[in-house]
């Protein structure tokens, strides 16, 4: 890496301790390579394709794999590369990246991965923002980098106490950029993090110069009523906002039962904590789009993200027993994903077509007055930076061009 790496100080409950580097004991990866192979199988699907749920033929390719070829210490050894910091905010233990451009005019950046995802999806873009001259493009366009893990997902462990909810976490994400020595930043996020990267725009508007979300709010309510419901859509609706709302549909119709699960019954989840296969047919079935994406890769068709790519994610659910403690946050949640929100300040918006559903251009220049970058892409889903580093990298240095002359 060509960045420079931050040197955190500090004591006492507002201190920047390093992350310890990982190396798990052999005999823990011994362990879920016998308990994958050790999975009591259910008969296969009675249908030809993936309606009813994760087929059986995919999740026997990935445990061919997982137990087999799969090398997690390949990506502990991506991981430590990177500079890695805990501290304490609010109670709560926090797990971040934090790597400083060589560019000294760089803009500081938080970025919030979402469930399934983790942190290692932002690996992938940490080169392209911190030091774009390397990568074609302007010294001009660099960031100051922090990827915090949410709180029960990865080195975040789960929070001991209730009420850790996106408005929360946006609150500790503040704190966290102001001990980093960032009083005003830019944020980024989907998912989970594109709610949280909201309610920071909503919640410090004053710190956060602008935000740049690749799953926005800006579904208005007379199309998101009928859309959870099963109704149909309003008329006078564009080509493009009708495709969103039958996306939203189908959505809300088939694919959000372990979204219903995890805000209502989260701790019933006991499989993701003692079968890895459990684990990663609960990761994979997030909706139709991604799972489409991510099958392939175990029959030798990679897209966006290869077999490597999903298994490391879920191993490190998998060794961190974070499928419950992720589940939480959908327990403590009161917030709409795609309502409008009422954000003044500066705002990107990429759509890309397999999102859960793709963000009219119309819809967000109403739920965004200040909005500063769109763009539709032709490729690409719900794991924007994991999936296309490249294209997300390129749309967040353009959101954020206007507003560095205030950071």
């Amino acid at each position: 890496m060509t960045t420079q790496v931050a040197q955190e100080t500090g004591s006492g409950a507002a201190s920047i301790r390093p992350f310890p580097k990982l190396n798990y004991p052999e005999a823990d990866l011994n362990d879920l390579r016998q308990r994958i192979k050790a999975t009591r199988w259910p008969t296969k699907e009675l249908v030809a394709d993936d309606s009813q749920g994760v087929q059986l033929a995919t999740m026997q390719a990935l445990a061919t794999y997982w137990a087999g070829d799969y090398n997690w210490r390949s990506c502990e050894a991506r991981l430590n590369a990177f500079p890695q910091f805990i501290t304490e905010i609010d109670g709560q233990d926090v797990h971040f990246i934090h790597v400083r451009s060589k560019h000294e005019n760089a803009l500081p950046l938080i970025i919030t991965h979402g469930w399934p995802g983790s942190y290692i999806e932002q690996t992938k873009v940490i080169g392209l923002l911190t030091d774009p001259a390397a990568h074609g493009a302007s010294a001009s366009d660099a960031f100051h980098l922090v990827i915090p893990s949410l709180p029960g997902h990865g080195y975040s462990p789960g929070p001991t106490v209730l009420g850790w909810d996106p408005v929360r976490i946006a609150r500790a994400w503040v704190l966290l950029m102001e001990r980093l020595g960032y009083p005003k930043f830019v944020a980024q996020g989907g998912d989970w993090g594109a709610s949280v990267t909201q309610e920071l725009a909503l919640l410090a508007p004053a710190n956060v110069l602008a935000i740049h979300s690749n799953m926005p709010g800006t579904v208005p309510a007379d199309v998101l009523a009928p859309a959870t419901s099963g109704g149909s859509a309003p008329p006078g609706l564009s080509a493009e906002e009708l495709h969103a709302f039958d996306q939203l549909k189908d959505f809300y119709a088939k694919h959000l039962g372990y979204a219903i699960e995890m805000a209502n019954r989260p701790q019933t989840l006991y499989g993701l904590t003692d079968s890895p296969i459990a684990l990663a047919a609960w990761m994979l079935d997030h909706d139709k789009d991604s799972y489409e994406l991510i099958a392939p890769a175990f029959f030798g068709h990679p897209g966006g993200l290869t077999r490597d790519d999903i298994l490391d994610n879920i191993t490190m659910y998998w060794l961190t027993k974070t499928g419950i403690p992720s589940a939480r946050l959908y327990w403590e949640n009161k917030l709409g994903f795609f309502d409008v929100k009422g954000i003044t300040i500066p705002v990107g918006v990429s759509a890309f077509p397999h999102e859960l559903y793709t963000a009219p251009r119309s819809w967000a220049e109403k739920a965004y007055p200040k909005l500063v970058f769109y763009k539709k892409h032709d490729i690409g889903g719900h794991f924007a930076a994991w999936e296309q580093p490249q294209l997300f990298s390129e749309d967040v240095r353009a959101t954020f061009r206007s507003v560095r002359t205030s950071a």
